[in-house]
């Protein structure tokens, strides 16, 4: 194997492949990327066995094909710290190393056996559901977090997706929370819904960062393949049940606040210095004063109280929930006001930025 490759497109394609190696593997080619040369492009390949991809970058010059499996982090870490002046990068096979070259370096890497990395398929179903990129990414960043951490329930660490008429629609929970996020789509085809392990949504949307194009969407023996035309990426599904989460959102609205999304951050994050080790707040509302407080004690630290500007309607209300997982959804929320609705004092509050109903963030109250 013997080739040239710009900087900024191979550092870029091994800084997204050695994300997804496997760290501390007993299997060392797992650590590692496949540099696969075939005709005018060369496929930058890594897998952890639960998520695989592939990154076509094309070639600058070729003097023969060939492939090479490298130790990611070394590779990772070498051509990122290359001096900005260094624009192609030239990389050459050399018995069991690779020899790579640029105007200011002269470097060997050992390079592994080929014959312990995984064959990876590359293989697309005949149905494909097309979607923009940025919106893909979108749905997925908008409700990852509310995934559950244990894998004791797989169905609760993975985010759900699935159409409903004109909409994608991405989903997750941990029983504690719950964020729903509904993208606007073109119908191109079914959609077939999946469940994605939450590690490997964190990966796709690294991967899928920063390429800006329409990408595909194929279903095939129990996997989610995502490709365009320069990136393939092979994801496990979870094979289980979502739960009719429609069933816990309240129907009917006994106490409404509208509040400033930045005034309501930086009142959480004072009440963060004072709350326990579960991060209880309590908000406390008097509509017909206009009054919304914010308090948390701590036996420790002490207790504070904030008292937020808004616009409330209803009933008094005296509710508990974790500081954190309020915050959490901020991020989510491109409004600068943010609705919240409550249906009583042992049922959740539903938060939406105001005029913007594609985004739904449940959290459940807190036992007092």
């Amino acid at each position: 194997m013997k080739l040239e490759l710009r900087k900024e497109k191979i550092v870029e394609a091994v800084s997204k492949a050695e994300k997804i190696c496997s760290k501390n593997s007993t299997l060392s080619a797992l650590e590692c990327i496949l540099f696969e040369v075939n005709g005018d492009n060369v496929k930058i390949k890594a897998t952890n066995i639960d998520l695989s991809v592939s990154i076509l970058i094309p070639i600058q010059k070729k003097d023969k094909d060939g492939k090479t499996l490298i130790p990611a982090s070394t590779l990772n870490s070498f051509l990122s710290s290359l001096p900005k002046n260094d624009s192609v990068i030239s990389f050459e096979t050399k018995g069991n190393n690779i020899h790579i070259t640029s105007e200011s370096t002269d470097t060997v890497i050992n390079s592994q056996s080929l014959d312990d990395f995984p064959d990876i398929k590359e293989e697309k179903a005949e149905k494909i559901f097309k979607i923009d990129s940025n919106d893909f990414i979108n749905g997925l960043n908008s409700v990852w977090y509310s995934t559950a951490i244990s894998g004791i329930k797989p169905e609760l660490s993975s985010v759900y997706i699935y159409s409903e008429e004109n909409e994608l629609v991405f989903v997750a929970t941990d029983s504690f929370r719950l964020a729903e996020k509904r993208i606007k789509i073109k119908k191109n085809g079914d959609f077939e819904s999946l469940l994605i392990p939450y590690k490997n949504v964190v990966d796709i949307v690294r991967v899928l960062e920063g390429i800006d194009e329409e990408i595909s969407l194929s279903f095939m023996d129990d996997q989610l393949i995502v490709f365009s035309d320069s990136i393939n990426i092979i994801s496990r599904v979870v094979d289980g049940t979502f739960p009719d989460y429609k069933q816990i959102i309240p129907k009917e609205t006994k106490t409404k606040a509208l509040v400033l999304k930045e005034d309501l951050a930086q009142s959480l994050k004072i009440s963060n210095i004072f709350s326990d080790n579960f991060n209880q707040v309590i908000f406390s509302l008097f509509p017909e004063d206009s009054i919304f407080e914010v308090n948390s004690t701590s036996n420790e630290v002490g207790e504070t109280k904030n008292i937020l500007k808004s616009k409330l309607s209803g009933e008094v209300l005296k509710i508990s929930f974790n500081g954190k997982y309020v915050v959490d959804s901020f991020n989510s929320i491109k409004s600068e006001s943010i609705s919240m609705k409550f249906s009583g004092v042992d049922k959740p509050v539903i938060i939406q930025g105001v005029n913007d109903s594609s985004f739904l963030y449940l959290v459940m109250p807190m036992n007092k």
